[in-house]
Formats: C-alpha cells, structure tokens, sequence
C-alpha cells in the first residue's frame, strides 16, 4: 500500500475512533440507558447535520466516476482532520466523565470498528494499485460507514458490556452494604421529589452538621451507582447521619436505592410534572416518589409536602408521616408563615404540631427555598437537635450554586442564577423573585423546561406568559422550547421589541453586553444539558 494511501485511511481511521467520543458523551448524559439514548438519537440526532457530513462523503466517495479517486480522498481526509479538530476543542456545559465504564465502552467500540476496518484495509491492500483503486476505496467505505453510523456501534458496545457492567456493579453494590451493616447506629435519611430535593439535602446537611458527623451524596450523585460509590467512597466508620438523595426517572429507582442504603427517615419534597416523558402520568411520579415513604420502618418518620396535590392526597400507613406547608395548610403539621423578604435575606416562622412558633432568619430567597428549609428542619427537630442550634445554623446556610443564588456583581448587576431548575413551580418562582427587583431592567435569559412529557408545550407556554407579565426583557435560548416560550410571551403586556431569540448562550450574553447598565438584575433561569438542543 502506497503511502497516499496510508495518510488517507490514517486519518479517516482517527476521526473514526474520534467520532465515538460524541456518542459515548451522550450516552452518558443518558445515564447510559439506552432507552433514553435511542429516544434522545430518534429526536434529531441521528439526522442532524454533523452526521449528514459523514454521508455526504460517503456520496462522495461513491461518486468518484465524477471526480479523480485522490482528489475525492484527499477532502474527505481534509474533512475528517477538520471535523476531528471540532470534537477535540467542542466545549460543553457538562464535559465527558473519562470514567472506567467510559474506556470501557470506547475500548469496546474502537475494537469493533477496526475489526471491520483494518481487515478490509488488508484484504483490499493487494489491489491499491489498481486502475480505479477498487481496495482502497471499499476500505475507506467501510471507515466512513462505521463514523456515519458510530452511534450503533456504542450501542452495541454498550450490550456486549451488559455483563460485564452487571458483575461489576453487583459488587460495588455488595461492598456498599457491608459497609453500612457495619454501623448499626447510623441514621439514613432519604431525600426525593420532583424538584427542591438538592437544596434541602444541602440544607439539611449544613444543621444537622452542628450535631453530628454528617455525609451527603455530593453533587448529583442521586442514582444507585451514586449512591454505592458515596458510601465506598466517602463514608467513615464515625459517621452518624447519611443523606441520601435519590432521583428517579422510572418506576422502581427509588426502591432499588431504598433496598440498598434502608433508610429509617425521608422528605419528599414535591410531587410535579417531571420526567414525564418517561413516567407517562402523574400517578406513576407520586407512586415512585412514595417509594421512599414505604420503604420508612415503623419505628422511622417521613415529612411529607402538602403543598403539592399529589403529596396531600397520597396516604401514609406504614410510618409516621408529617405533613409541612407554607400555602395548602389544612391538614398540615408544620406550617411556614410569616415570610417577609429583605435585602438581607428572608424572615419567617414555623408554626409547630403544638401551635408553637418558631422565628428563623436566612440568607436564602423565595418561597420554595423556605419550604426546603422547613423540611429540614421538621427532621432536625425529630432527630433531637434543639431550636437554637437549628436558629444557628439557618442564619449561615450558604445560597446553593445555581439554585437561586443571588450575586452583585462590580459593575452594579445582580444576578440570579437558577440555571439548575427545570420546573414550573420552581420556574414562576424565580420569575417572582426577579419581579422584586426594580431598580432597574429585569431580564430573563431561559431555554425553557423540558421532560414534561404532552404538557411540555403547554407549560412553557404559560411560563412565556408568567414572564411577559413580570419581566422587562426576555431572551430565549436556543430552539427546543423557543415556539411554545414566544407564543406565550405574545399573548403577555411585554412588547415584541423586547423579547430575543438566540441560539445559544454566548450569544444571548453578546446580545446582554450591548444592553445591560449598572441596577439591571438578569435572571438565568434554567441551562438545558448538551443533549438537548
């Protein structure tokens, strides 16, 4: 084989393995279920532009009757160092995990693809110097074909590991329980619902962190591998109190995490429209959600929000369940009153089973902030902390990085950075808090909420109309929610020259510089993952 040749099917050959790198970072911010990678490739992927570049060089290629064969090789190379050079230096919002099942997946993948392309190269070698290049040709057909279709070679990557991921989370799983049978005095309590779960997970950490030695699951470590490696990792024979979050995108993730850590306390914070692009109905959400509460001993306690239908009206026999509110207070145990915002924060009350009102200041801003702040400390309270060591630690809990943290900027802006909510209740609740906020322009940059199953256009079309109604400017994100956020946004008082579109978020904050002075506040509320368009 000629040395043409070699450059050429080399580096088609790099841009081939390089090609995987996309699909395999998207399969991760899929959870690797590939249900919800095959879903997420049928909703555009599959036909967008990046891959129809790879067929239009297969044509190209086919097409060589038109074109001399070298010439035809030579872009497509140009083209495949060119497209190899954007997946190396592509920035993203959430990078790929380089973790241990990633190379697995990539070894596998990469193994495949050259054992269809590298035979074929050898097969085809003797006749490279043929009139029309037959060999050569066919063995840059194949490496083309394997890049044009590289997401179902990781998907069948992906099912050849099924055992192999199978054995191996068995036994991380084992030694996971072995280590919590091992401290039988340690208290599990369990965190879930549709939205504000986090925050009150960190919430909870910061109190009970005055009294005892504390772990959380960091970060979104809420899934069951999560779980097993926070408790492999990270917990101490010492620790007396492990919050577990737990997220859930079907029915029975919250069971299968609750076999797992048995928790002997829980808070489900809310029961809304989330994931229901998975869940189908609302009833499988709080039957999912609920998993917890029924996997609480008889001797342990669940809190419960009653502020969500969904929450109110689900019975809880197994366990003793208390009820919080700070709106839908009938029937409730705990109540939040009293909510007066400042500049320094927020004060409120909590009024107690016994009638008793409790006053708490915090730093933290809006309503949901204070409901997650209630459920924290209804389970201080029942796991023995006193009043005063909750009052200490509420006044210094810290504003959760993208969860309605409020920051001044220098230059006179303030900004309110949401940009990990996704929900309605928690969407019209930053709007509101943006609202307070007068001194100046009040600007929205969104995408919009996604998950929402058939009330996804409904319900971003009612925030579009939430928005118009309480902002100065809006700037919407990209295309995915950008119809249903307009429409909205025409039916409110907001005029059209104040209402953007943009396609991404560098280009909503060139469109920000251009227009923002000192006393403007500029909410970011909402910033969908990369698999999201």
């Amino acid at each position: 084989m000629n040395a043409f040749a070699i450059v050429i099917l080399s580096l088609c050959g790099i841009y081939m393995i390089l090609n995987f790198r996309h699909d395999i970072h998207m399969l991760q911010q899929n959870s690797y279920r590939p249900e919800r990678y095959w879903r997420w490739l049928r909703g555009g992927d599959i036909s967008s532009t990046w891959r129809m570049i790879d067929v239009a060089m297969i044509l190209l290629l086919l097409a060589t009757n038109l074109l001399p064969f070298q010439f035809a090789s030579l872009i497509i190379a140009i083209i495949c160092v060119t497209k190899g050079y954007l997946i190396l230096t592509r920035k993203f919002k959430k990078p790929l995990v380089f973790s241990r099942r990633v190379w697995r997946i990539y070894g596998v993948a990469t193994a495949l693809a050259l054992g269809a392309a590298v035979p074929t190269a050898i097969c085809t070698a003797g006749h490279i110097y043929s009139y029309t290049y037959q060999g050569f040709q066919i063995a840059l057909f194949v490496i083309l074909g394997i890049s044009a279709a590289s997401w179902a070679v990781v998907m069948l990557a992906l099912w050849i590991l099924m055992p192999v991921e199978s054995h191996i989370n068995n036994r991380y799983r084992r030694d996971a329980e072995r280590i919590l049978r091992s401290n039988p005095d340690l208290k599990v309590v369990g965190i879930t619902g549709s939205y504000g779960k986090t925050s009150t997970k960190h919430y909870l950490e910061r109190i009970l962190s005055e009294q005892f030695e504390t772990l959380m699951t960091p970060g979104s470590y809420n899934t069951p591998m999560g779980v097993i490696r926070t408790v492999r990792e990270m917990m101490k024979p010492y620790t007396e109190v492990f919050i577990c979050e737990m997220g859930a995108k079907q029915k029975g993730d919250i069971k299968e995490i609750c076999d797992i850590v048995r928790p002997q306390a829980g808070i489900i914070t809310a029961v809304g429209p989330m994931h229901l692009e998975t869940f189908k109905t609302m009833e499988n959400v709080q039957a999912t959600k609920f998993e917890l509460a029924d996997a609480i001993p008889a001797d342990g306690f669940v809190v419960v929000n009653n502020d969500f239908e969904y929450c109110a009206n689900r019975k809880v026999g197994n366990t003793e369940c208390i009820r919080y509110a700070s709106s839908n207070v009938d029937g409730s145990d705990y109540r939040a009153k009293n909510i007066r915002y400042s500049a320094e924060g927020t004060d409120f009350s909590v009024e107690t089973p016994e009638g008793k009102e409790i006053d708490f200041h915090t730093r933290l801003v809006g309503e949901c902030n204070v409901s997650n702040l209630l459920a924290a400390i209804i389970t201080a309270l029942k796991l023995g902390m006193s009043e005063e060591k909750i009052r200490h630690a509420v006044e210094r809990i810290q504003q959760v990085a993208h969860r309605l943290s409020i920051t001044r900027t220098p230059g006179g802006l303030t900004i309110i950075d949401d940009a990990f909510n996704s929900n309605p209740a928690g969407a019209k609740m930053a709007v509101d808090v943006l609202a307070q906020f007068t001194g100046g322009k009040r600007i929205i940059v969104t995408p919009g909420m996604v998950e929402l199953g058939e009330k996804e256009y409904e319900l971003n079309k009612t925030l579009g109309r939430y928005i118009g109604g309480k902002t100065d400017v809006a700037i919407i994100v990209g295309e995915y929610n950008r119809e249903a956020l307009t429409e909205g946004l025409a039916e409110s008082a907001l005029g059209k020259e104040h209402i953007h579109t943009v396609e991404s978020f560098e280009k909503a904050q060139e469109l920000l510089n251009g227009m923002i002075k000192p006393g403007d506040t500029i909410l970011y509320e909402n910033d969908l993952p990369d698999s999201f368009k």
